[in-house]
């Protein structure tokens, strides 16, 4: 993690390895609800380098908490698409059993 001021904690620019636009763009979104928030963005010094530095701007929250937080919310979201997810698939098999045919096409 690099400081943009080590007296204050409320700026941060965090570097995170073997990342993309992926997580970075998700991460981003999320910071971005927290009202605690007064920027965040990203950036990819270079398309060979597989690294993201995302900077978080607080009004004055400490970056490095603000950050753990919308990365906790970020989790809670993407177990709350796969719950849905699997219900709905095991709703759909439950209503669109195969039938003889196709169950022995699929073998």
């Amino acid at each position: 993690m690099e400081h943009g001021s080590y007296a204050d904690n409320s700026n941060a620019t965090f570097s995170l390895t073997d990342e993309d636009h992926t997580l970075a763009n998700a991460v981003r979104f999320s910071l971005n609800q927290d009202p605690r928030v007064s920027f965040s963005g990203y950036s990819i010094p270079h398309p060979s380098d597989n690294r993201v530095n995302i900077r978080v701007q607080t009004t004055g929250a400490p970056a490095r908490e603000v950050l753990k937080d919308a990365c906790q919310d970020l989790m809670m979201m993407c177990q709350h698409v796969r719950s849905t997810l699997d219900v709905a698939v095991a709703d759909f098999k439950l209503r669109n059993p195969p039938k003889k045919d196709e169950d022995t096409d699929m073998k």
